[in-house]
């Protein structure tokens, strides 16, 4: 079968889709049959080897690429039930460093990394879910709000913070969105209550709405200290990618982590969360999706189709 691997770091030139032995799912685990597998900043994290210079992911003969993956039950590993032979499904491969992922014609996952595909959702469009819903709910649970707080997502036109900002005002939670110059109308179509392009002031254009400062931030742009400006003192702020800012003023700063989780992923699933789609390709063209991807922020996700 066909998968992307890398042998070396380096830019797009570096990805090789090559000719490997079909995996076999051992006990408790299920292999897939790919139909579309998404690209994510983390796999040109990867590529670049700056996970392996940030200690994350030892270095490897053979790494593999891709986290989220729709598709349909090839095989079944031994002591696995609930899922059957030609069932349709979606998932999240969240080991770094494994020689195959979820960049292939077929991958193997743990059964507890899968849920399945419900009905309606478009099983191409469906790979562009489990990475980004996943880390959004795990985010929202270390924020911890009742309802009624106030939440600020920056990168809210993004995979992860537009489905933050849809879960979170669901769960009665007010948000505060930030994003591009353009892309009021979109967030706001997601439940935001109020917008901040990114040409503002953020802490200043957040705190005109909410002058004591949002209870929490989901700082999924990175932002920082832009962000953590905007929380009021005792607030928390929850950081996407890299440690976060130092905790000035008594807030409390976390990371999100993020991990498989079969029955989570089944409830985000039907929860009418939408997947954005920001083009699909075939797998030869992996290097075409890491420089476009590269190129500038998307409003979706590129799909690979094996």
């Amino acid at each position: 079968m066909r998968a992307v691997i890398l042998r070396s770091f380096g830019g797009p030139d570096v990805l090789e889709v090559a000719d490997v032995p079909v995996p076999a799912p051992g006990p408790g685990q299920v292999r897939v049959r790919v139909t579309a597998a998404a690209v994510n900043p983390v796999d040109l994290q990867t590529r670049s080897g700056a996970l392996t210079a940030a200690g994350l992911l030892p270095a490897r003969a053979v790494t593999g690429l891709g986290w989220d993956v729709s598709g349909t039950v090839d095989a079944l590993g031994p002591g696995v039930t609930g899922f059957r032979r030609g069932e349709p499904v979606i998932g999240l491969s969240d080991r770094l460093g494994l020689p195959l992922k979820a960049q292939a014609e077929q991958v193997v996952l743990d059964a507890d990394a899968l849920a399945p595909l419900p009905d309606g959702l478009d099983p191409v469009a469906a790979a562009g879910l489990p990475l980004g819903a996943l880390t959004a709910a795990q985010a929202l649970d270390l924020a911890d709000l009742r309802p009624g707080s106030t939440l600020l997502v920056t990168g809210a036109a993004g995979s992860v913070g537009g489905f933050a900002v849809q879960l979170a005002v669901r769960a009665g939670l007010r948000v505060v969105a930030a994003a591009g110059d353009a892309d009021g109308a979109l967030v706001r179509g997601l439940g935001a209550e109020t917008f901040v392009p990114r040409s503002a002031d953020l802490a200043a254009a957040v705190r005109e709405a909410v002058p004591s400062g949002v209870d929490a931030a989901l700082d999924a742009a990175s932002l920082g200290p832009a962000a953590l400006d905007a929380v009021r003192g005792g607030g928390t702020l929850v950081a996407v990618l890299g440690t976060g800012p130092a905790p000035l003023r008594g807030t409390r700063v976390t990371r999100v982590w993020i991990r498989a989780d079969g029955p989570r992923l089944a409830a985000l699933a039907t929860a009418g969360l939408t997947p954005r789609t920001a083009g699909t390709l075939p797998l030869e063209q992996v290097a075409d999706a890491h420089r476009r991807l590269e190129s500038g922020p998307l409003r979706g996700r590129l799909l690979l189709v094996p």
